[in-house]
């Protein structure tokens, strides 16, 4: 297979060209650049989008609106990017992470291939890493990659074996233990009519703590500053002067998506820290929009930008490269956030194939009416992974009924991390045809796409609270989300006060199973998702567990309990103050 990055300078291949030395300093370069004559300069087009998360259909359950604007989907996302780069000869189009995992049903239930398959055709070049490109481990990454059937389920279409993604996916802080090397590469170069840009692209460090740790167990994640500078020295060494970072970590503001309001760390404080010979970073991982301005160290502006999630948003970025010394001129570079406007562009034919492909194989499954609901039923990962939600209760729930009995881990007390719930039961959505209040195997799915397994084990009274008060962390240690709740099983009680220090959240002497108090020496059989008991989202006091044994397949699970139960309504809240 062709791939598209044959078009593009790979770092360490033979000497780019270099510029001619300017006798200023590497900070009056960045500083005090007199303006261009336009005559002497070129302008680069980047297209960035981010946390794409196999959002591949038109459907608002699925991508949800903007500002009342319906938006997102493949085809449409397709034609948003074509339009814009008309009337471009130089133009990119890049990504900062979580292209996949976390996905919707029709991309998910086929390990993302039909994912790849849609980025394959809109053209993306190259894109960071991001946490979710790890839900199935480092060799699955490879394989998306690379190409190749999945070891398990085979090939979907045999006379079409998946081909691997024409993108360069990068993972510069990604470290194999056993060799040193990026897992992925760290950079990539691309040529704009005789100027070159480099991108470095990164994951979070704090990426290790958000998927399950036995499929990172082969690298390490590093700092994004330190190895975005040592990364950019690279590129300088090498004659690159405009670089770009696609980073898989952001901020949260509080403005409409094309602005810049309050923008909070842990983008921040990254973005000054960064080098200032860095012209431009692109982010995600939080679901924002924003395109902002971030003083560099010495005290330059430097655009930063993110495009909210599932292809609803794609980010412009105009680059103005100086000819003369090949570095991008801040003062005359801006950026813009489009919204994926369904009503503004033509559905792409060629994404319309592709999703017509992969649902005729999904048509089979996904209709299949597994339980119902009675009313809505709410709080996802979409909405505030701090509180306790009704859903990531009914999950727990859930997770319980499958290991209560004494032949099926014996539970007393089953968890689930709100951030684990990818969707929530509404009556009136209506996904293939089925009766308001009934849900499908594909809704189902939206719930629980990680294909986790159901574990049970022995803990003290003392450990479960140690679980509890892993509820929040210091920035530092958890990214962007300082405050992971989980659901908790029905029977099991507490409470819970943010006004107190980090470790002392939970009131002492109120944690109750059935009404009686915990007692912090008595074992409890607790059970939860192998990606917790792992020490997922630093859950890490799940890993003291002992006499763990297995359980079924999380959705699989949730299926039989939905069965079982129908005409479910939304748990009452089980812990005070959460």
């Amino acid at each position: 297979m062709t791939h598209r990055i044959s078009r593009v300078v790979a770092v360490g291949a033979a000497a780019l060209l270099g510029a001619t030395a300017l006798a200023v300093s590497p900070a009056q370069a960045k500083n005090d650049k007199p303006k261009p004559n336009p005559s002497a300069t070129m302008s680069v087009q980047l297209l960035s989008f981010n946390d794409y998360h196999g959002h591949l259909e038109a459907k608002n359950n699925e991508t949800g609106p903007i500002g009342g604007v319906d938006v997102g989907g493949a085809e449409y996302l397709a034609s948003t990017l074509a339009e814009l780069r008309a009337g471009h000869s130089n133009t990119a189009t890049v990504a900062a992470g979580d292209l996949i995992g976390g996905s919707t049903f029709l991309s998910g239930m086929f390990h993302d291939e039909p994912a790849v398959e849609t980025l394959n055709a809109m053209g993306l070049d190259v894109s960071s890493v991001g946490n979710h490109e790890f839900d199935e481990g480092t060799a699955e990454l490879l394989r998306m990659q690379q190409g190749g059937c999945h070891p398990e389920d085979g090939c979907y279409f045999p006379d079409q074996p998946y081909a691997g993604a024409d993108f360069q996916w990068l993972a510069a802080n990604v470290i194999r233990k056993d060799n040193g090397q990026p897992l992925l590469p760290a950079t990539w170069v691309k040529k704009f009519d005789g100027v070159k840009v480099g991108f470095i692209g990164m994951t979070l460090k704090a990426t290790p703590t958000l998927v399950s740790p036995k499929g990172v167990a082969s690298v390490d994640f590093k700092d994004e500053v330190e190895t975005a500078n040592k990364q950019a020295a690279i590129l300088k060494q090498q004659g690159v002067e405009a670089i770009v970072v696609l980073l898989h970590e952001g901020g949260y503001q509080e403005g409409t998506y094309n602005e810049c309001k309050g923008i909070t760390d842990p983008i921040v404080q990254i973005a000054a820290q960064l080098d200032p010979e860095i012209d431009s970073v692109i982010t995600g991982h939080t679901h924002q929009a924003y395109t902002c301005q971030i003083p560099d160290p010495d005290g330059v502006d430097r655009l930063v930008t993110s495009a909210a999630s599932y292809g609803r948003v794609v980010t412009e970025t105009n680059l103005v490269i100086d000819r003369r010394n090949k570095d991008v001129v801040r003062s005359a570079s801006s950026a813009t956030n489009h919204l994926v406007a369904r009503a503004a562009v033509q559905a792409d034919a060629t994404q319309t194939a592709i999703l017509a492909k992969w649902n005729e194989l999904a048509g089979p499954i996904k209709g299949e009416v597994v339980g119902s609901v009675a009313e809505d039923i709410t709080g996802d990962a979409g909405g505030n992974r701090g509180i306790e939600t009704p859903m990531a209760d009914l999950v727990a729930d859930s997770i319980l009924w499958g290991t209560d009995d004494a032949n099926e881990g014996g539970a007393q007390i089953s968890f689930m991390n709100v951030g684990g719930v990818r969707g929530s039961f509404i009556y009136d959505a209506i996904t293939n045809g089925e009766a308001p209040g009934e849900i499908t195997y594909e809704e189902a799915y939206l719930v629980a796409p990680f294909g986790n397994l159901l574990v049970s084990m022995d803990l003290t009274g003392a450990q479960i609270k140690t679980v509890l008060e892993q509820q929040y962390q210091p920035v530092s240690a958890r990214g962007s989300r300082p405050m992971l709740a989980l659901g908790v099983s029905e029977g099991f009680t507490y409470e819970w006060d943010a006004s107190q220090p980090q470790g002392s959240r939970v009131v002492n002497g109120t944690m109750a199973l059935n009404g009686v108090p915990l007692d912090l020496n008595a074992t409890y059989r607790v059970s939860t998702l192998n990606f917790l008991a792992d020490g997922g989202d630093l859950f890490t006091g799940f890993t003291d567990g002992t006499n763990i044994v297995g359980g079924p397949e999380d959705l699989a699970n949730l299926v039989s309990f939905l069965k079982a139960n129908p005409g479910l309504t939304a748990p009452d809240s089980r812990v005070a103050g959460l």
